[in-house]
């Protein structure tokens, strides 16, 4: 009697939480008990690379999602390695018997951004061991030296090493010959305009020896094809998939890397509806929820000790390249609308770390609102300016009015500026 009086009360609750007003369960449920998910830049220690644990783990529905940057800096590298390979020694512009590479490294503190540089130089044979954090040897990516190597014509860096390749029957030295963080005079990262006028400078300088240019995202990469790299016959490899860069590649940008955007963003808010319905957090993504949404195992990786989920990355070539011009198109496999009848929306906090930025405003907008559409839920977006956390954060000033929130941080030290406006 007493066991069927205790589940009647839990039911009554759950029921009565359910026909509550929307804007009477934001004020109810203290913001430290809501779901929070971060994504796209993992809270973590920009020096060593620890994880923000307490972020991570703010509260039982707390969770990361982002993309699987080592399978797309692996994946990456590859590609290029493979274009060198297949191109052959008319790929020596100048014939000194090296194939120079210069790589636009975007922001040397943003997770992907380290993953993609090492990806690469991993591919290309140039990396070397992570001395400055301890790494002697290399026996994976994390212990790949992530740092500019500035200008490295002679091969004297202490951050690369010269690789080598053999092309049409004829060994060749594999150099990275310069690289650099792409960051504005204003601090603006991942900065197209600089990334210009850095390749500008050093086609100046060393032009005929440029080879390869390396992005380590589309915005820096189109911007520098297009200015450049287009009218000397330079290929230009990319990160993101923008529709310029994969619409480019018919017209001879060499390739692109899709983060797969639209599994980023229903995980993102999958995760959420999980949180707010007390659900497994593993409906939807390895058990089917009620619309019989659900993703394959290839789509993306788990890993519990970090509280993240990573989705799987996928190359783009003038070969499948077609497959993705639109970025705004939902994805088949988990579009099922869910149903809640007359609940109200559920309202959701939510960021751009760049709000001029496609990935941002184009790639994750479209796919959020699909999902949103789909899992009962209204988005209030903010967007940063891609330099300081205060430009977001500052407009975090009513989080009492929304039933869970969705981060995206600007630097990936900086969590704690968000959970001190959700500690409450």
């Amino acid at each position: 009697m007493k066991t069927a009086l205790v589940l009647i009360l839990c039911i009554s609750a759950l029921f009565l939480n359910g026909c509550m007003k929307r804007e009477d369960r934001g004020k109810t449920v203290p913001n430290y008990e809501k779901p929070l998910v971060w994504y796209n830049n993992q809270p973590a220690n920009s020096l060593t690379g620890e994880l923000d644990m307490d972020a991570l783990a703010f509260n039982e529905k707390s969770w990361y999602v982002g993309n699987n940057a080592r399978q797309g800096g692996e994946l990456r590298g590859q590609m290029v390695i493979d274009y060198v390979r297949a191109h052959g020694a008319a790929l020596d512009r100048n014939g000194d018997g090296i194939i120079g590479y210069v790589l636009l490294i975007g922001d040397i503190g943003h997770n992907d951004a380290i993953t993609r540089t090492c990806g690469s130089r991993m591919a290309m044979g140039t990396a070397v061991a992570d001395a400055e954090h301890g790494a002697t040897e290399i026996n994976g990516l994390e212990d790949v030296c992530h740092l500019p190597a500035g200008v490295n014509l002679d091969g004297s860096s202490k951050y690369v090493q010269d690789g080598s390749v053999t092309l049409d029957g004829q060994l060749f030295i594999v150099r990275e010959i310069a690289s650099q963080e792409m960051k504005s005079i204003s601090g603006a990262m991942w900065d197209a305009t600089t990334a210009v006028n850095t390749v500008n400078a050093w086609d100046a300088t060393f032009g005929d020896r440029i080879d390869v240019v390396i992005s380590n995202n589309d915005v820096m990469g189109m911007a520098v094809f297009n200015a450049w790299a287009r009218r000397q016959r330079v290929p230009v490899f990319g990160y993101d998939a923008d529709p310029d860069c994969v619409a480019a590649i018919a017209e001879g940008f060499a390739g692109t890397v899709s983060q797969n955007v639209d599994v980023q963003a229903y995980m993102i808010l999958h995760l959420v509806r999980n949180g707010l319905d007390n659900a497994d957090p593993m409906t939807g993504i390895a058990i089917p929820d009620e619309a019989g949404n659900v993703l394959t195992p290839e789509m993306y990786a788990y890993r519990s000790d970090e509280r993240s989920f990573y989705a799987n990355n996928s190359a783009v070539t003038l070969e499948n390249y077609k497959d993705y011009l639109d970025p705004q198109r939902p994805n088949p496999q988990f579009n099922g609308r869910m149903d809640r009848g007359d609940t109200p929306a559920d309202r959701i906090w939510l960021n751009f770390a760049n709000g001029s930025s496609f990935f941002f405003a184009g790639h994750f907008a479209s796919q959020f609102n699909n999902n949103a559409a789909n899992m009962n839920m209204t988005l209030k977006i903010t967007q940063g300016d891609s330099v300081t956390e205060s430009s977001v954060v500052d407009r975090l000033v009513n989080p009492q009015e929304y039933d869970g929130f969705v981060l995206v941080l600007i630097k990936k030290d900086n969590a704690a500026a968000y959970l001190s406006r959700l500690r409450w």
